[in-house]
């Protein structure tokens, strides 16, 4: 069972949201919207993908890499490099 599993509804209406959001956007295009208004709508959709993300993290954090510290061995050695690599993946972003 993932992390997030106790969540996931909550991670599924969010993420049902920001899709709205995007439907929203190609809207303002084809609509021909002013391209700041276009450009912060774009912004909070990012931000709302990064909320999500984050929370994921969190959660994979606490569960997914402190059981497998909890385990010890090379498999809390790869869950603590998987998480370092999706926060570079994040940072980057």
């Amino acid at each position: 069972m993932h992390g997030y599993a106790h969540d996931k509804d909550n991670y599924a209406k969010r993420l049902r949201r920001i899709e709205g959001q995007v439907r929203g956007l190609a809207r303002m295009i084809d609509n021909d919207e002013y391209c700041i208004d276009v450009l912060t709508q774009i912004s909070a959709t990012t931000k709302a993908l990064q909320a999500v993300a984050l929370g994921l993290l969190d959660e994979h954090l606490k569960h997914c890499v402190s059981e497998a510290l909890t385990e010890g061995g090379e498999q809390a050695e790869d869950k603590i490099r998987e998480a370092s690599d999706a926060i570079a993946r994040l940072v980057k972003s």
